[in-house]
């Protein structure tokens, strides 16, 4: 009970700031109909309930199973072994990823369905199975990260050329997406049960990040190569602002539950029967270890139910009607400010940042603080959004033109700052980007999208997950450089 206990603590921090920005924006800037603040606050406390049962169910399941499953495949030392079990992992795991269903769902209601959230689920899953078995070879092989990043994104940017700008949004968002509350937990704790397990220890703290940053590129390639060999015709997209709730939040509430239920089922139990084989077959773990992960499993579904059932009941519908309000009244200033701050805070909430934070202070013992990293990511997705809103009002500003330049110097920072560091900033991007993000956010864009006469809801209200994903990579970056040339220049002093 005290983990629990802890748990709810951390998330009431982590979401009352978003809470009290949005109470803010309704009392000074946009007043929300009194039905949605309502479905706002009482979606607030269900995510609470919800995010501190899953964050618990993470602890005690999904990390656990994954660094077994790392370490049986590590034991068997056999290249046919990685394949196999890389590309099923790889593939059920980024499936049973709530935020890449969010993203497929939205994508698909904007287009009318022209383009189904089955067809992202699928085509984003198999890509990441390809690449999340490229980053186990690289843990397995201890090989740099760093050529196979630069190979990566130089295939992006080959095709780049080739995609249409609305499928460039979508895949850069997929490959945000894709990286949550559920994947990311589970490859960080894949990648560190194989590192553990090496012969050469030295540098199985470094290998143990990377494989996130590796697997998310996957997201972008796959969708990258459909469309280049399956264009489609030029799409559009609108978005329905609701004034209010229509039933009620509770009945929302309820019906989201219900919904919600099916699909997270069939996102975990893939993860569950593989370790359940993998279990009876080689692992044989003693009864009461095995009672304690399946308890943590039934945490994560509870969890993850609440967390997705009070975001789509509660909090979307509020994104979206202060992005379009803000926008309608051409308020762009007040855009750009709030933007900025719902990105700095909303980090805060995602699942998987605590995850990642604490694993980069337990494999620098502590030198790297997670209040330090956190920050640090606060600030990269604060300007994400930024740059989002600006996306929206400057006249012919496109994604490539962020996107580009931003890759560019986050592969050449890779060959500059320590290597532990890349590894660490690259998942970052990936961790960024989930389910708080693919939510409310993405709503407050669309939202603002819908409103403007010259943008796109199809094409300028995506690309936002695109940059969340980009930006903490680089403030990671030049925050280990920073990190790096004081050490240095301690070390001269002591000398």
């Amino acid at each position: 009970m005290n983990i629990l206990k802890e748990k709810f603590l951390e998330v009431i921090r982590a979401v009352t700031p978003i809470v009290v920005l949005v109470l803010i924006i309704h009392f000074l800037f946009v007043p929300l109909p009194t039905s949605s603040l309502i479905g706002f606050l009482f979606g607030a406390i269900v995510i609470v309930i919800g995010l501190a049962i899953f964050l618990m169910g993470i602890d005690i399941a999904l990390e656990p199973i994954g660094s077994h499953m790392g370490k049986g495949i590590a034991r068997s030392n056999k290249i046919i072994v990685v394949v196999i079990v890389g590309l099923l992992l790889g593939f059920f795991i980024s499936s049973a990823e709530p935020s890449l269903t969010v993203l497929g769902n939205q994508i698909g209601l904007v287009t009318g369905g022209d383009i189904t959230s089955s067809f992202i689920v699928i085509v984003v899953s198999l890509g990441i199975a390809v690449m999340v078995v490229v980053g186990l070879l690289r843990v397995v092989y201890s090989l740099s990260i760093i050529p196979i990043l630069t190979i990566a994104y130089g295939l992006i940017l080959l095709l780049s050329f080739f995609t249409s700008t609305e499928f460039l949004s979508i895949s850069f968002d997929a490959s945000g997406a894709t990286t949550g509350s559920i994947t990311v937990p589970f490859l960080l704790a894949l990648s560190t049960g194989i590192a553990s397990l090496k012969k050469s220890s030295k540098n199985s703290g470094e290998d143990s990040f990377g494989l996130v940053a590796i697997a998310s590129t996957g997201a972008i390639l796959s969708v990258m190569i459909v469309n280049v060999f399956s264009p489609t015709e030029e799409l559009s997209g609108s978005l329905d602002i609701v004034m209010g709730t229509e039933n009620g939040f509770f009945l929302d509430l309820i019906r989201e539950i219900f919904n919600q239920i099916g699909e997270v089922i069939v996102a975990i139990l893939p993860i569950v029967i593989l370790f359940g084989l993998y279990q009876i077959i080689w692992l044989k773990l003693p009864k009461r270890k095995l009672n304690k992960i399946l308890i943590g499993v039934l945490y994560v579904f509870i969890g993850l139910v609440l967390f997705l059932s009070g975001v789509n009941a509660g909090f979307m519908n509020v994104g979206s009607l202060i992005g379009y309000t803000l926008a309608a009244q051409e308020s762009y200033g007040l855009l750009y400010i709030l933007g900025f701050s719902l990105g700095f805070l909303s980090i805060l909430a995602e699942p998987a940042v605590s995850v990642l934070t604490k694993q980069i202070g337990a494999v620098t013992s502590g030198a790297i603080k997670p209040v330090a990293v956190l920050s640090t990511l606060s600030i990269g997705v604060g300007l994400a959004i930024l740059l989002s809103t600006m996306r929206l009002v400057i006249f012919d500003l496109e994604l490539w033109h962020i996107l580009l330049p931003g890759y560019l110097l986050a592969i050449f920072l890779s060959y500059v700052v320590p290597k532990r560091f890349v590894g660490m900033a690259f998942d970052a991007g990936g961790v960024a980007s989930g389910p708080m993000t693919a939510t409310f956010i993405l709503a407050f864009i669309q939202g603002a999208a819908e409103a403007i006469p010259h943008a796109s809801v199809l094409i300028d209200g995506f690309g936002m997950i695109a940059l969340v994903a980009l930006m903490p990579i680089l403030s990671l970056q030049i925050f280990g450089l920073i990190y790096h040339l004081k050490a240095k220049q301690t070390q001269k002093s002591v000398n």
